[in-house]
């Protein structure tokens, strides 16, 4: 009764709002994705979207079919995995940006690893310019990572919003010069921060570095200082700093890197998961 392709459709469009990114996301034009929407409430009897000028909403038929079809696709997903899979096997080194290591990157390894379970797997936390440079060095081959706008290296997957975060916004910028905490040079959020700083004519200091992004959400908590992170990855617990208090801060965008000459079939199938897992880098609760 029901086409996959309609419902690829119909869970894209909700998870990113918007048609037009929808069609992005799955590779398709945006009339072909309206094509499967119509095509989709005309098979249940049922209006699944809302549509004004502005956003894309479920409506209570909606919000009763998505359950129902992302159970439908990730079924499918499974079935093709374990015919197309099949002897997959080989090494794949992994690298991957350290503000990813407690959202999305369990959910990527337990899919990667149940589909392709004779592929070892090595993987790499580090900071995006380190793991850039270990890649050129021909030591990792698949690199998922930040960089700063303008940069063409890799394929976007997500542009997202630095913020300034706190445990207590009133008490740290109280403080003069106001204490940063940041990961060590080279980084793209310490020097994306201090760049914005500098420029505002502000005073800072650094209160705590740390290469780690749970050392760092450690030193926030404990009220060391203000922390940039981007908006959706913001650790629990700490404050979004209220915007006009400090100077504003440029996107990042998340991108993914293959190493020139790296084993296609393993990189294209670690590309999938991240794909499937990741395309909006979403924070897990």
């Amino acid at each position: 009764m029901l086409d996959l392709s309609q419902l690829r459709s119909f869970v894209a469009v909700e998870e990113t709002g918007s048609f037009t990114l929808a069609a992005e996301r799955l590779g398709l034009g945006q009339s072909t994705v309206s094509q499967h929407i119509q095509k989709l409430e005309t098979t249940v009897g049922r209006k699944l979207l809302s549509r004004d000028t502005h956003r894309v909403a479920l409506s209570i038929d909606g919000e009763a079919m998505i359950g129902y079809a992302r159970d439908m696709l990730a079924i499918a997903d499974r079935a093709e995995r374990h015919f197309r899979a099949g002897d997959l096997r080989g090494r794949i080194r992994f690298g991957v940006s350290e503000d990813l290591v407690n959202s999305q990157l369990p959910l990527i390894l337990e899919g990667f690893a149940r589909s392709h379970p004779s592929v070892d797997l090595e993987l790499t936390v580090a900071l995006s310019g380190p793991l850039f440079q270990m890649q050129e060095n021909g030591e990792i081959d698949l690199v998922l990572a930040k960089r700063r706008l303008g940069e063409t290296r890799g394929a976007l997957l997500h542009r997202e919003p630095l913020v300034w975060l706190a445990r207590d916004p009133d008490h740290a910028l109280m403080q003069v010069p106001l204490p940063l905490i940041a990961f060590p040079s080279p980084s793209v959020t310490r020097s994306i921060a201090l760049e914005a700083l500098t420029a505002a004519g502000v005073a800072w200091r650094i209160s705590c570095t740390c290469g780690s992004l749970s050392g760092l959400t450690a030193a926030a908590k404990a009220g060391m200082g203000v922390f940039v992170q981007p908006r959706s990855l913001a650790p629990s617990g700490l404050r979004e700093i209220p915007t006009g208090r400090l100077p504003e801060l440029e996107d990042v965008e998340f991108v993914l890197v293959e190493r020139r000459g790296a084993d296609k079939a393993l990189t294209s199938a670690l590309t999938e998961e991240i794909m499937r897992k990741a395309i909006n880098l979403r924070a897990a609760p």
